[in-house]
């Protein structure tokens, strides 16, 4: 599963994709830490993701207008809020956006992971294809 991250913190970039990586099979194809980068990325034609994770406030700008610039992706691109901030207005909001899923990142982060596997799985399932394992997961059955 090929992920974008649009996330300003380092060590929560870095922890999260060490994290999904570990547990989930994904490529990480990109990260940005501005409403700009992540915009620019994302709404390209020629970019092939299949989840986008988003944190709301970011170095400069907001994650809503990353998902506002993305709106009419194609129906098989996921994107996903992670952030600190959620109250029902964000989450309405985010909804009207048509944001996938929302997770809080103190309290729902093996929320979020359960999400990340089921949708492999359900991208796996579509393909046909024999799922690929990252490098820990194919070691961790060796004698």
């Amino acid at each position: 599963m090929r992920v974008f991250l649009v996330e300003d913190n380092l060590a929560v970039r870095q922890g999260l994709m060490d994290t999904l990586e570990d547990l989930v099979p994904v490529t990480s194809i990109g990260v940005a830490d501005t409403e700009e980068e992540g915009t620019r990325w994302l709404a390209r034609d020629d970019v092939l993701w299949d989840l986008a994770i988003i944190d709301l406030y970011l170095r400069e700008g907001s994650g809503l207008g990353v998902i506002e610039a993305c709106r009419f992706r194609h129906p098989s691109q996921k994107m996903v809020v992670l952030s600190n901030h959620l109250t029902a207005e964000i989450r309405w909001r985010c909804a009207q956006l048509g944001v996938d899923a929302v997770f809080d990142k103190t309290t729902d982060i093996d929320d979020m992971v359960r999400y990340c596997v089921a949708l492999a799985k359900s991208l796996d399932d579509a393909s046909g294809l024999p799922r690929q394992l990252s490098a820990s997961q194919a070691t961790r059955n060796l004698p």
